[in-house]
């Protein structure tokens, strides 16, 4: 099985002395997991970063064995991030969910181009919002549509319109911008909040039924914004 593609990088490991197992979400394959020989070596380890975008070549003498990847940059993502914590907590997190939330070598459109749009998302000013409406298109995609306005009823706080979950037992505040789209303005405290509470949604609703846990980059970005 010979085939061409472009993708990103969304998870690395060392093989042997010169090599890694790398997975990559590719355009027309889905998350593909492949050896990379020589990939220490200086001509292409600096851009074998997670996150970034290549074109691949893979090449498998069986389905039922792990194949190779001959490997071109295609364009640098990560490195332009090493300066900025938050950000690159960001992109590491965002990769670790597409690597975990995703079977090998189903092909989904939907969440390459989300993938796509990512970068673009994380150079706006509201960044930070984008990004968690960002996780819930994903978990939508793969089938699990959080409907957070399904689950929330109004209260007027302080003559203000709050939401909360519909919960005898752990009542939660949820924040505007999550059912509301237009709420324009949104604290960092509030954000981390959001955060949190897509968080709550993803471990008990997607990982813990599936014996998987929250990526800890998720968590190092959260503890970046405090």
């Amino acid at each position: 099985m010979i085939w061409d593609d472009i993708g990103f990088i969304v998870s690395k490991n060392s093989y042997n002395e010169n090599s890694i197992i790398a997975e990559i979400f590719t355009k027309n394959h889905g998350k593909v997991p492949g050896i990379i020989f020589g990939a220490t070596s200086k001509k292409i380890k600096n851009y074998l970063q997670i996150g970034n975008k290549v074109y691949v070549n893979y090449n498998s003498k069986s389905e039922n064995r792990i194949g190779y990847f001959k490997i071109e940059i295609y364009q640098v993502y990560s490195p332009l991030y090493f300066d900025n914590q938050k950000k690159l907590y960001c992109i590491s997190g965002a990769m670790n969910l597409i690597k975990i939330l995703n079977a090998d070598f189903q092909k989904n459109t939907k969440i390459f181009e989300l993938i796509d749009n990512f970068y673009q998302l994380i150079e706006s000013k509201n960044w930070i919002k984008l990004y968690i409406y960002w996780e819930l298109e994903l978990f939508k995609f793969l089938g699990y549509d959080l409907e957070l306005e399904n689950l929330a009823v109004k209260e007027i706080v302080n003559d203000k319109l709050q939401y909360f979950t519909k919960s005898t037992t752990n009542k939660k505040k949820i924040p505007n911008f999550l059912i509301d789209k237009s709420e324009n303005y949104e604290d960092l405290k509030t954000l981390i909040d959001g955060l949190r509470l897509v968080g709550d949604y993803l471990e008990k609703t997607i990982l813990k039924p599936n014996n998987l846990s929250q990526p800890q980059n998720r968590f190092n970005f959260i503890n970046t914004l405090k």
